[in-house]
Order: C-alpha cells, then structure tokens, then sequence
C-alpha cells in the first residue's frame, strides 16, 4: 500500500506541475517570443526549445527531487491513509499523459522510417560531406533533407542535383548538415513526447527558428548566402514532399511558403555583423546562477522536503 500510494502522490504531482506549467508557457510565450527574436536566431532557436519543454523537465525535476524523496523518507509505512478520490484521477492523467507521449513519439517514429526506407530503396553514395554520409536517391521528393536520428545521412535526390550549380548545391548540403549537427531531428522527436493544447504556435516558431538558424550556419559570406537563396528559390519549385512524411526530417524547402521567402530575403539582405556571437557574460552570469541556487537548494533542502510531504499530506487528505 505505502509504493501504491507514493506512486499515486508522484504522477499526481507530475500532472499537476505539467499542466499548470504548460499554461503559465501557453499565455507567456508571445512575450518571451519579443525577446528572443532579438538574439541571433540559433540562440532564439535553443530558447524556444527550452520553453516548449519547460513543463516536462519542470514536471520532472519537481517530482525526482522534492515529492519522491519527501514521500520516502518523511512518510510513515505503517499507517494506512485513505488516498483522496481527486489525487487518483490527476494519478491518472500524469501516467496517461506518459503513455500517450510515448506511444505519438513512437507514431511519429515508424512513420518517419517507414519514408525513409521508402526514399533510400536503391540509393547510392553522394559524396562525403563533412564526414556525414549522403545519399542520392533516384524519387524526386524529398529534393534534399537531413534524415536519421541515430543513423544521420543527408538525402539528395536526382532532380536537386540536375537543378542546382556546384556553389548553391554544396550551400545547400551545409544547410542540411547544419540540423544534423544540431540533432534538429531528435528535438522533434522529443516535442512529440509533450503535446498539449494550444502550443501550435510557440512550436511553429521554434521550427522557422531552426530553419533560419541552419541558414547562419550554412554560409559565411554574401556570396554563400546568395548561392543558398538561389537553391531555395530553384528548389521551391520542385514537387514538395507529404509533410506527415517530413515529420521526423528537415528537408530543405519545409513549412509554409511565407517563411520561406522570408529566408529568402533574409539571405539576399546578408550582413556578416548578424551571425553568432559567442556571449561570454551570459555565460558567466548563468552559470553563476546556477551555482547560486544550487548552494540555495543545499542550505534548505531539508526545509523544503518539509513542507513538500506537508503540501502532499494535505492533498492526499
């Protein structure tokens, strides 16, 4: 009885903070969004990323660091309490919401796969690029996209290589080795684990964000940047790949045609000064406040454990 109901109190907690976080994110995001527009666009992408999965990793580490341990050690094993009906339901919906990320991430997964096998059958080497494997593939769509999660590879297919010269095709390759280097892949696959209403948008602007962030990475100078937009612009007109297929991929020409010609005069208007800064001070400066509030936490840890067991006692009753 006493595992039954710490399991019972933990998945309760773990709804309880997710859902509430996911709200607090889902009515905060436009104005966070304001801000981080105006850092560089790879910094606004790890941002946006990190706000979308703010309420599992916030669910988490509530319930691992403060309701498991308060539960366990403050808990007595010998009583038996009466676990409220309302506590049962939100234990429920925590393990439901588990179950359910799970299995839309796997979905999302053998769907995913399932194309690729599909686009790969009788594909051949491309050439080495940046010691990641290409593959030519004789399908016409996708026209080029970064593929894999454990197993990267960039797919490029016959008619992106008869439409671009060697300049636009090796920018364009760089742009697709970009969100491999960036496992743009595996956090798509991680945002299926954590759907919830109402977060089409900040996930919408997180994807245009990464799109525009494998853009700065790809070229280094005007001359690159114009041989990008030139192979998105020639690559735009080619037959566009099912986007239930592209899930779990990035390929090249993705999402709505507004943003992609917003990355197209973005590319065209190139200026050197826009590109990464390395941000030494924030650095510090987090990296300070987390030294600060993991010094915090250590001093009160067993206060806080208190009143955590004292907060869980009042909801099981």
């Amino acid at each position: 009885m006493f595992a039954l109901r710490g399991v019972v109190v933990s998945s309760s907690v773990f709804a309880m903070v997710y859902c509430l976080l996911s709200v607090a994110v889902m009515l905060a995001w436009r104005r966070i969004q304001v801000h981080a527009l105006r850092l560089p666009v790879g910094r606004a992408a790890n941002w946006l990323f990190r706000l979308r999965l703010l309420p599992l990793t916030g669910a988490a580490a509530v319930t691992s660091a403060f309701t498991v341990p308060s539960f366990l050690l403050l808990e007595p094993r010998s009583i038996y309490e009466p676990v409220h009906p309302g506590l049962v339901v939100f234990a429920i919906g925590g393990v439901g919401l588990g179950i359910y990320g799970l299995v839309n991430a796997a979905w999302a997964l053998w769907r995913a796969s399932r194309a690729i096998s599909a686009w790969s059958l009788g594909a051949k080497p491309f050439r080495a690029a940046n010691s990641l494997p290409a593959l030519r593939i004789s399908q016409a769509v996708p026209a080029m996209a970064a593929a894999g999660i454990l197993y990267p590879r960039v797919l490029v297919s016959r008619a992106a290589e008869r439409a671009l010269s060697e300049s636009e095709l090796k920018a364009a390759l760089n742009h697709e080795m970009a969100h491999l280097r960036r496992r743009d892949n595996l956090k798509k696959l991680l945002l299926h684990t954590v759907r919830f209403p109402g977060m089409r948008g900040l996930e919408a602007a997180w994807l245009e964000a990464i799109e525009m962030a494998a853009d700065d990475a790809a070229v280094s100078n005007p001359a690159e940047a114009l041989d990008l937009a030139a192979a998105l612009i020639k690559l735009s007109r080619l037959t566009a790949a099912d986007a239930a297929a592209l899930d779990l991929t990035a390929a090249i020409v993705a999402g709505p045609m507004a943003i992609v010609r917003a990355r197209i005069e973005r590319l065209m208007d190139w200026n050197d000064a826009r590109r990464e800064a390395q941000g030494s001070s924030r650095l510090l400066w987090a990296y300070g406040a987390t030294v600060a509030l993991m010094a915090g936490l250590t001093i009160t840890y067993s206060h806080v454990l208190t009143r955590v067991h004292a907060a869980t006692e009042w909801l099981v009753r």
